[in-house]
C-alpha cells in the first residue's frame, strides 16, 4: 500500500522535539497537515507550527496539548485532527522517555529522585512507552474504520528492541514490547477481500543512538555515552519514516534499524544491531554505577 503523503493529515505525539519534530517538518514540506501533539513545544517547534499556520495556503499545523498517559487526552488529539483538517491519515505515537531518573529500573518508586508512586502500581516509562503507542493504535484503527479510509501508523522502537542493555532494562523491554506488537498487527494490510475493510499499515522504525535533546539535555544520560558515541541525526531518522510511510515495499510489520547503516529488521535469525554497525554501549564505567547502587541496597544504606 503506496501513500503519497500531500494532502492528507498526520498526528504526531512527541513532536515537539527531537525525531518525531524532524518527522512532522518533513511531512509539512510534502505538503501533509500535521497535529502536533505534546505536552509543550520546545522554540524550535513553536517555529515550526508558526510557519504553518491554519490560514495558509498549503500545509498546516496545530498544536494539541497533550499527555499521552491520559486517554481522554489522546482522544482530544483526534478530535482535532478531525476539527481541523477532516481526519488522520497518518498516526505516528513517537512520544517516549530513555529510562530517566523519574521513572527508572535502578531506582525504586517512592525512592528519590523516583517521581512513580508506589501506591499507584505503575511506571512512567511503561505507561509513556507502551500503554501509550498501544492505545493510540487502537483509536486510530477505529478513525479509519469509521472513517472507512485507509491508514499507517508509524510507531518508534530502536535498536534496544533487538538486543539488551544492562543499564536500561524497562527501556529495553518496553522497546522489544514495540517490535512484537509491530509484527503482530502485520496483517492488518492485507484483510480479507470479503470484508471490504481498508487496508492498515502498522510499522516501525528503529534508531540507533539519536543527537537529540534526549540525551543532550540530560548530563546522566551523556554518562552512557563513549568517546565516539555514533549518533544518527533525527533528519537521517526522519527520512527513512517518510519512507515507510510512502513506500509499497514496506509492508505491515517492517521494521528499519536506522544508524550508520538502513537494514530491515528480520522476523526470526536476524543478526542484530551489529550487523548493520548500528549496536549501542555504554561508555567506560558507566556500568558501575549499576553495581554501586545494588551494593548499597545490600549493604542496607
Amino acid at each position: 500500500m503506496a501513500m503519497n503523503v500531500a494532502s492528507k493529515t498526520a498526528i504526531v505525539t512527541g513532536s515537539g522535539s527531537g525525531i518525531n519534530l524532524s518527522f512532522a517538518k518533513l511531512l509539512l514540506g510534502n505538503g501533509c497537515n500535521v497535529v502536533f501533539a505534546d505536552l509543550a513545544l520546545r522554540p524550535e517547534a513553536q517555529a515550526v507550527v508558526a510557519e504553518y499556520p491554519l490560514t495558509s495556503a498549503g500545509a498546516k499545523a496545530v498544536f494539541q496539548k497533550t499527555d499521552v498517559t491520559d486517554w481522554a487526552q489522546l482522544d482530544t488529539m483526534f478530535s482535532a485532527a478531525i476539527e481541523h483538517f477532516g481526519g488522520a491519515d497518518i498516526v505516528c505515537p513517537g512520544a517516549g522517555i530513555y529510562e530517566p531518573p523519574f521513572s527508572n529500573f535502578w531506582t525504586a518508586p517512592g525512592t528519590p529522585p523516583s517521581e512513580d508512586d508506589p501506591k499507584e502500581s505503575r511506571y512512567a516509562l511503561l505507561d509513556i512507552n507502551i500503554t501509550h503507542p498501544i492505545r493510540v493504535t487502537q483509536m486510530a484503527i477505529s478513525h479509519f474504520l469509521t472513517n472507512k479510509k485507509p491508514g499507517v501508523i508509524l510507531h518508534i522502537s530502536s535498536v534496544a528492541g533487538q538486543a539488551p542493555f544492562f543499564p536500561t532494562p524497562m527501556y529495553v523491554a518496553s522497546k522489544h514490547a514495540t517490535n512484537g506488537f509491530v509484527r503482530s498487527l502485520a496483517r492488518l494490510e492485507d484483510p480479507p477481500k470479503e470484508t471490504g475493510l481498508p487496508k492498515i499499515r502498522v510499522v516501525a522504525v528503529a534508531p540507533a543512538r539519536i543527537l537529540t535533546p534526549l540525551w543532550t539535555d540530560n548530563p546522566e544520560k551523556m554518562k552512557m555515552v563513549g568517546d565516539e558515541p555514533g549518533w544518527v541525526t533525527p533528519e537521517e531518522v526522519a527520512r527513512v519514516m517518510l519512507e515507510l510511510v510512502e513506500k509499497e515495499e514496506h509492508v505491515g510489520g517492517t521494521i528499519l534499524e536506522v544508524g550508520s547503516t538502513v537494514r530491515k529488521v528480520k522476523l526470526f535469525n536476524d543478526g542484530g544491531p551489529k550487523t548493520g554497525n548500528n549496536h549501542v554501549e555504554s561508555g567506560p564505567g558507566f556500568d558501575d554505577d549499576m553495581w554501586e547502587s545494588l551494593k548499597r541496597q545490600f549493604e542496607g544504606k
